[in-house]
């Protein structure tokens, strides 16, 4: 019996060809939306820690507030001054878009800054008031304000760092690609940097 020898269609070695090439140029596309996304998720989480801390301060300032009006009395225009800046403060919402806007996170970082400033100020009457000096209910505040500082300046680092990673992976030719064949759905993040005088915690005296 003669035996018979199948012949591949040229038409099929061709599609063959261009579905592994497909394959090639898709799979690496997939793998670079995908990281896009996890990292701007990591942006996501190291933001949401940043407006822990920062909610953590409003929630210690009334009580520092009340506390002061107690012992140093002659002191409503620094009261004011803090409990305005909080208001201020607090009623900046930023949604996940407003992340990629310069303009609404330099109000928002301005806002914040105006507090620390004022909460500062709040923090130093201490000195010409030595009922004020000797509250242990003031020391305390004075302490968990400086820790939470201290937590919201490390949750800054990180997340500018996931920023700086998500941008760099959105700037390089294989991001940019995918994200304009994707419709640019990702959008560069902008650096939370408070202002010089900011980068201090607040001075706690004893």
């Amino acid at each position: 019996m003669t035996a018979m020898v199948q012949r591949r269609h040229p038409g099929t070695s061709l599609l063959f060809v261009l579905i592994a090439t497909l394959v090639a140029l898709l799979l690496p596309a997939c793998q670079t939306y995908d990281t896009l996304v996890q990292k701007d998720q990591v942006c996501e989480q190291k933001w949401a820690d940043i407006e822990a801390q920062l909610q953590r301060r409003y929630d210690l300032i009334p009580n520092l507030v009340n506390v002061v009006k107690g012992s140093a009395k002659h002191e409503e225009s620094v009261l004011k001054e803090v409990t305005e800046a909080r208001s201020q403060a607090a009623s900046i919402k930023l949604t996940s878009d407003d992340l990629t806007d310069p303009e609404k996170m330099a109000a928002f970082q301005k806002a914040q800054d105006q507090l620390k400033g004022s909460l500062s100020r709040l923090l130093v009457v201490q000195e010409a008031y030595p009922d004020l000096k000797a509250n242990a209910a003031f020391h305390d505040l004075q302490i968990q304000l400086e820790g939470t500082e201290n937590r919201l300046l490390r949750a800054r680092e990180q997340y500018n760092d996931a920023v700086r990673d998500y941008n760099a992976e959105l700037g390089k030719i294989r991001g940019s690609a995918v994200n304009k064949v994707t419709g640019k759905p990702f959008k560069p993040r902008v650096f939370f940097s408070a202002s010089t005088e900011a980068h201090a915690a607040p001075t706690v005296s004893f």
